[in-house]
């Protein structure tokens, strides 16, 4: 599926069998694929055949980067399609497992949400902020959506804000407050004959389909190719034309950041950093019937490892280890002003 293809024009189906494809011929990247396959296979309607795959990736016998994840989007759709005792077994499980990753916590709360578990969802939610963000100066982007629904699901029970809802206020940046958009009886005001309340209720609805829409514009990130040092050395020895597009490995990192924040600047959202290797470079000239030393396949190397799954999303939180590798701190790496 192309970045710029709108959702509706999809064909669920389709891009599944596909991408299930795509996972055989590399498997290595089996578990990102599979879990988009598994994406398109719930939007078609056919949530017994995503399951399905989630158990292939469970059953497989290798290790998943995210076991946990996996099972949470298990437990969700299961959910959906009247497997409710064997979906709470599962997110109680998660519960009890409690990882340090938050997308399984945004999944099952969310999911408990969806169904009207309020308690619970609260539950999961504040579970989820303690562990997470207990001691951390600063809430990593990827823990925002625990913070948000937790807001959420607190305004739809009436409780009092707290501290976590203050922080969620603090790194909410759109330009209505999330008390606004968490207003419960926001939805009474679209039965309005008061045009003025008609229309700040258009306007926040823009506001948050401005969100999503954000978030959603593409299923794998703009992204920019990365040679690990000793990746780009073997690949200029061996193909001597290309030591052009790379003069040194310190210009070559420098590159990656400068493109990165024009294309930030530009208004470009969801980027990403794709690492490159050199055999699998060489499989994938090949694949392409061109030769490696071939620089117009660069682009499309690092779009197809973006579209694999590959790519690691940037900026990184300035206290995060920076993308190249150096082991310091983005802030104080490539992330410096």
């Amino acid at each position: 599926m192309r970045p710029d293809t709108p959702a509706e024009n999809v064909d669920h189906t389709t891009e599944a069998a596909r991408l299930e494809r795509t996972a055989v011929l590399y498997p290595e990247d089996a578990e990102a694929l599979l879990l988009r396959a598994a994406a398109h296979r719930e939007l078609s309607g056919d949530r017994p055949a995503a399951t399905a795959l989630y158990d292939r990736l469970l059953a497989s016998g290798t290790v998943l980067d995210n076991p946990f994840l996996v099972r949470a989007l298990k437990a969700s759709n299961l959910w959906e399609y009247g497997h409710e005792a064997e979906a709470r077994a599962i997110i109680d499980g998660i519960r009890t497992a409690a990882p340090r990753d938050p997308a399984p916590w945004v999944i099952v709360a969310e999911s408990l949400e969806a169904h009207d578990e309020l308690e619970q969802a609260h539950e999961t939610f504040t579970e989820a902020v303690r562990l997470l963000l207990t001691d951390v100066p600063e809430p990593p982007r990827a823990t925002h959506p625990l913070l948000f629904g937790r807001h959420r699901v607190r305004r739809m029970l009436g409780r009092a804000h707290d501290e976590w809802d203050a922080l969620a206020d603090s790194v909410h940046s759109l330009p209505i407050t999330l008390d606004e958009l968490h207003d419960p009886k926001r939805v009474w005001s679209l039965g309005s004959e008061n045009p003025a309340e008609l229309e700040a209720e258009i306007t926040r609805l823009r506001a948050e389909l401005g969100a999503y829409r954000e978030a959603l514009s593409r299923p794998f990130p703009v992204a920019i190719l990365h040679w690990p040092a000793g990746e780009l050395a073997e690949l200029t020895q061996a193909y001597p034309v290309l030591a052009a597009e790379y003069p040194s490995y310190e210009s070559h990192l420098a590159a990656i950041e400068e493109a990165l924040r024009e294309l930030s600047s530009s208004g470009t959202g969801n980027l990403g950093i794709v690492t490159g290797t050199v055999p699998s470079y060489e499989a994938f000239a090949a694949s392409e019937g061109a030769s490696p030393d071939d620089a117009t396949l660069l682009p499309q190397y690092a779009t197809t490892l973006a579209a694999r799954g590959r790519a690691v999303a940037w900026p990184p939180e300035r206290s995060a280890a920076c993308w190249c590798g150096s082991g310091r701190a983005y802030g104080e790496c490539h992330g410096a002003d």
